[in-house]
């Protein structure tokens, strides 16, 4: 699970290990608010920095447009998005990319709770502009 070539391995091995837990005890069938709390929960065990729904701005051509909440922001570097979902599709993945780029983070993931078996995808943001 820990790749050395991938930025933030370690952290993000902890992530899913922290869900991996979570889905371990709980399964599948929940909505996904269930496993948010469950997943928080199990970051403040794990000593794991994080909001839970994190509020970010949106913009357009630098103009405030709109928020967008995030599941999770771990450690100010690793978006979380959440689904319940028996399948992804492409648009989920899409959509954790798209907040990624709005956001300026470098590194995501996609954690899909609703399969009978755990579900995650690391993503990067290849439009990522170091500040």
């Amino acid at each position: 699970m820990i790749k050395p070539e991938y930025k933030y391995s370690e952290l993000t091995g902890k992530i899913i290990g922290c869900a991996m837990e979570v889905h371990n005890i709980l399964g599948n069938g929940f909505q996904e608010v269930i496993y948010q709390r469950a997943l928080s929960l199990e970051f403040t065990l794990q000593n794991i920095a994080h909001e839970r729904e994190y509020e970010m701005p949106i913009f357009y051509k630098e103009n405030h447009i709109g928020t967008r909440r995030v599941d999770f922001l771990v450690e100010n570097k690793i978006s979380v998005e959440l689904k319940a979902l028996i399948t992804l599709e492409p648009v989920h993945l899409a959509q954790a990319i798209n907040y990624l780029e709005a956001y300026n983070l470098e590194v995501g993931l996609l954690i899909n709770f609703g399969n009978t078996k755990l579900e995650f995808h690391r993503l990067q943001n290849k439009k990522f502009i170091p500040s």
